[in-house]
């Protein structure tokens, strides 16, 4: 599910949180066998409303979940009780007022939201360094490269929403990150042979803090299940949530919301880190890549 602009209030955008919510009260009606018409007769309201709620366009009222339970049979009061706390996760997060909410790109500025608000992120990458983890020259020269800027200023706009990401290292509450690379995306040059030293020195400096564990796939660990693309899980700490894959592609962005679905990109995840170099091995394959860059 690709998720798009529409409008520029918070309310009007849609959001994971509301997608989950409005695809379980979907399946519910669904299985009472009521169409969207009788359901907005007992919120006294139109049909596109309950139409803009199961597609996660509106927040939720909590007495409109606990309405809409009751017409489709949900008697269960802890399903009920699960659906009114993910709404207030969801309507929490869209009046939070980050840095992010003056971003232009709708799916970064949602992304950012979720990372910000997340437990844990597991990340693969096969092309480059994860963003959470590049230094500032690094980030720069990937940038330039891409030659999507029109005004060079964009460049450095792009360097600092990067760099800013990074500050959910620290903090009380740090985020967790678990992140598998592949042996390319360190041997990749991007900028000069300078840059990718001062990168293989931070990707060193990374792997020793405590909520960080850095893995590399060499290359003669020969195919593994994650070949086709790149992705990130993230994950939260509130028990309502799903995690949610994030998969970047050239021309959109791919949210995998529901538990079936981002399970399994979870066990591919957990298969390639199984073939990957241990922690400590990885640390010795990072200095060594690092210690071959040459001008």
């Amino acid at each position: 599910m690709v998720a798009e602009k529409r409008g520029s209030s918070a309310n009007r955008l849609s959001t994971v949180l509301a997608r989950q919510l409005g695809s379980q009260l979907l399946a519910f009606r669904d299985a009472a066998g009521l169409n969207q018409s009788a359901a907005a007769e007992v919120l006294s309201a139109q049909a596109a409303k309950v139409a803009k709620m199961e597609r996660g366009w509106v927040p939720f009222r909590d007495p409109d979940i606990i309405a809409l339970c009751k017409l489709y049979g949900v008697e269960d009061e802890a399903v009920v009780a699960s659906l009114v706390r993910l709404a207030k996760l969801d309507r929490e997060r869209r009046r939070a007022k980050g840095w992010w909410n003056a971003l232009d790109q709708n799916n970064l500025r949602e992304y950012i939201a979720m990372e910000d608000a997340a437990s844990l992120v597991r990340t693969w990458q096969l092309s480059f360094i994860p963003g959470l983890f590049q230094t500032r020259e690094y980030a720069r020269s990937l940038a330039v490269s891409e030659g999507a800027w029109i005004d060079p200023d964009e460049i450095e706009r792009i360097v600092e929403v990067r760099m800013k990401r990074q500050a959910r290292l620290d903090g009380e509450h740090p985020l967790e990150v678990y992140a598998v690379v592949w042996e390319a995306a360190l041997r990749q040059q991007v900028g000069s042979p300078e840059v990718m030293r001062g990168q293989m020195e931070h990707l060193l400096d990374m792997a020793e803090l405590p909520n960080v564990r850095l893995q590399v796939l060499p290359y003669r660990s020969g195919g593994h299940p994650c070949m086709a693309n790149a992705f990130n899980i993230v994950s939260f700490a509130e028990a309502e949530s799903v995690d949610v894959v994030h998969v970047d592609t050239i021309t959109s962005t791919l949210w995998v919301e529901n538990e079936e679905d981002s399970s399994v990109y979870s066990t591919f995840f957990d298969r390639t880190a199984r073939k990957s170099l241990a922690p400590k091995d990885s640390v010795s394959l990072i200095e060594s890549i690092g210690k071959g860059m040459h001008s």
